[in-house]
């Protein structure tokens, strides 16, 4: 049976633009409460007032998913506000593309894994004694396929997102029993502002996306809100991307063939 999503209170991190932004207006709209949470504070502003004018309810929180304080206060205004949460969509992440030995220590190598990973683990943490104490709520992750199959030149996305997705099944079966559904989301590509941080990697070209659209961010928000409504552990798509993942699983020297003979070598040339 669905969730009637009406009066929930739902925490978005990583909603000033993309899946995030697109998730908070689509949760307003079914009457939930939301808090929007990300560190550029004047689009949250403007996505709350947006929400607001259209007859919804939103707060938003500025907040660095990598600041253990600021998580905290996240986490406590929402709860003074409204006495609970129903929802967590940890949403807030980024990628670097590009070879591992040319990326940054510090900007591409230890800050996404403290924003993709880390945060996330963080800020789940700071959210569950409260759900706990109710025996109730949901926990939504935010991975990707690349969470499922790991792609060259995205060494450090892709551990981070293996990461979520080990995270997400341990602790649903960790807190499961309490009264808590935890579901991981895995899409494949889609038209965000995430593609504008990743760098000019060639791979960017690379023959695949000639067969593969991206997605929208507001149908990856759909999706996002289909999955609050019907709570389940795993949710890929679009549904090729299930075939590609048990490609790799039943014959990971293929793929590992198609990878780098088809697109690493023949699409980028190391230095």
């Amino acid at each position: 049976m669905a969730v009637d999503l009406k009066d929930k209170v739902v925490l978005i991190t990583g909603a000033s633009s993309g899946f995030g932004e697109d998730a908070a207006r689509l949760f307003a709209k079914e009457g939930c409460k939301v808090v929007v949470a990300a560190r550029r504070i004047e689009r949250l502003q403007n996505l709350a007032a947006s929400i607001q004018d259209e007859g919804g309810e939103a707060i938003a929180v500025p907040m660095d998913v990598t600041n253990h304080d600021e998580i905290n206060l996240m986490v406590k205004t929402a709860v003074d506000l409204y006495g609970h949460i129903d929802i967590l969509f940890n949403n807030a992440g980024f990628g670097r593309l590009g070879w591992l030995e040319n990326f940054d220590p510090d900007r591409d190598i230890e800050t996404q894994i403290q924003v993709n990973l880390t945060g996330l683990i963080q800020t789940t943490r700071a959210v569950l004694p409260y759900m706990l104490q109710r025996k109730s709520g949901h926990i939504i992750n935010m991975s990707s396929v690349a969470g499922w199959i790991a792609p060259s030149t995205y060494t450090i996305y892709s551990a981070t997102k293996f990461g979520v997705r080990g995270f997400t099944d341990a602790l649903r079966r960790e807190v499961q029993p309490f009264g808590i559904d935890v579901s991981g989301i895995y899409p494949g590509p889609a038209q965000t502002e995430f593609g504008q941080h990743t760098g000019n990697h060639p791979m960017k070209k690379s023959v695949l996306r000639k067969y593969f659209r991206s997605m929208s961010s507001e149908y990856v928000a759909q999706r996002v809100l289909d999955l609050a409504r019907r709570p389940r552990r795993t949710l890929i798509f679009p549904w090729y991307y299930r075939i590609a993942i048990f490609g790799d699983r039943a014959l990971p020297g293929l793929v590992d063939w198609i990878v780098m003979v088809l697109l690493t070598k023949r699409k980028n040339r190391r230095p």
